[in-house]
C-alpha cells in the first residue's frame, strides 16, 4: 500500500496527519498544494470541498485530517492505543478537543480573509461557494450509499443528525436554494418527521 498526502507544510490540519505518518511508522509522499484559491478540485486530489489535507492511497482517497489519520492507523504495523475524539468522555478533555478544533477552523477563516487585496477576497468567496456546491453534489449522490453502511439496528447517527441540520440550515439561512437536491430533501424530509426534528426547529432569538 502506497501513500500520499497533499497539503501545505505551513497548514496544522496538514500537520497533524503527518505527525500522525510518523508516530504510526507509515512511510508517505507528501505533496504540496501551492493555489489555496484553486477552485478545481483536481488540485485537491478529487476533494470536492476544495480543502485540504487528503490522503491517496492504493484504494481511492480520504478528505479531512480525522479520516486521514484513521487510516494511517488501520495500516500501521505498531500497535499504538490512540484515543479518538468519540473516546472523550470526560467533560474537560471533550470540551477541549471541541475548542480546539474549532480554534483551529477560526484560525484559518482570519488568514485567509488577510490575502490582501479585494480581487483575492473576492477570489477566496468564490471557492467557498463551490466547495459548498462541491460537498452539496457529492452528498447528493453518496448520502444514501453512507447511511445504507450504517448498522441497521441504530437509534441515531451523528452522521444523519449532522447531514439534516447541514442541508436544512442552508435553506434557513438563504445560503442557497437546495430545490435541486431531490435525494438530500428526501432524507431531510423523512428526518423531520421525527419528535425531535420538530421540536428543534430553526429560528431567530429574540432578546
Amino acid at each position: 500500500m502506497s501513500f500520499r498526502i497533499a497539503g501545505r507544510s505551513s497548514s496544522h490540519n496538514t500537520r497533524i496527519t503527518r505527525v500522525f505518518a510518523h508516530e504510526l511508522g507509515v512511510a508517505y509522499r507528501f505533496t504540496p498544494i501551492f493555489d489555496m484559491l484553486s477552485q478545481s478540485s483536481a488540485d485537491y486530489l478529487g476533494n470536492p470541498a476544495l480543502r485540504l489535507p487528503i490522503l491517496e492511497t492504493d484504494d481511492g482517497t480520504w478528505f479531512g485530517a480525522l479520516n486521514i489519520c484513521r487510516e494511517l492507523a488501520r495500516h500501521s504495523k505498531l500497535e499504538r492505543a490512540i484515543v479518538w475524539p468519540e473516546g472523550l468522555t470526560d467533560r474537560i478533555a471533550a470540551n477541549a478537543q471541541e475548542l480546539v478544533l474549532q480554534g483551529m477552523a477560526t484560525e484559518v477563516s482570519l488568514i485567509m480573509t488577510k490575502l490582501g487585496n479585494a480581487e483575492a477576497q473576492n477570489r477566496y468567496a468564490d471557492k467557498n461557494r463551490q466547495s459548498l456546491l462541491g460537498s452539496l453534489d457529492w452528498l447528493e449522490a453518496y448520502l444514501p450509499a453512507a447511511l445504507s453502511r450504517l448498522p441497521s439496528e441504530r437509534a441515531l447517527s451523528y452522521l444523519e443528525v449532522s447531514a439534516f441540520c447541514f442541508v436544512t440550515h442552508l435553506e434557513f439561512r438563504q445560503i442557497l436554494d437546495t430545490a435541486s437536491y431531490r435525494t438530500l430533501n428526501a432524507f431531510c424530509g423523512a428526518f423531520a418527521q421525527r419528535e425531535s426534528a420538530r421540536a428543534t426547529g430553526y429560528a431567530f432569538d429574540a432578546q
